[in-house]
């Protein structure tokens, strides 16, 4: 008799696949899009090297927080009135 776990295995993050293109839609061009490439341009070069995918996920993970976390001024959003033209 073989011995199972008791937890199951931790999946590492994955995210979808269309999800750099939808990051970049996302992006204010003038500041972000720039970093967002530079980024994505160094994980790509270290997947390479390294055969690995780990690199790429950090990065949209890592932009994904940051666009989450920022603020709503400057977006393009017909539902949310912008605060400072109140």
């Amino acid at each position: 008799m073989s011995a199972q776990p008791d937890h199951a295995p931790v999946t590492p993050y994955a995210p979808a696949p269309g999800a750099p293109a939808e990051l970049l839609a996302q992006l204010r061009a003038d500041t972000w899009v720039p970093a967002f490439e530079r980024e994505w341009a160094a994980a790509l070069e270290e997947s390479r090297a390294t055969f690995s995918l780990a690199a790429l996920y950090e990065v949209v993970q890592d932009w994904q927080g940051r666009l989450a976390s920022a603020p709503a001024v400057g977006r393009d959003s017909a539902h949310e009135p912008d605060v400072f033209l109140l």
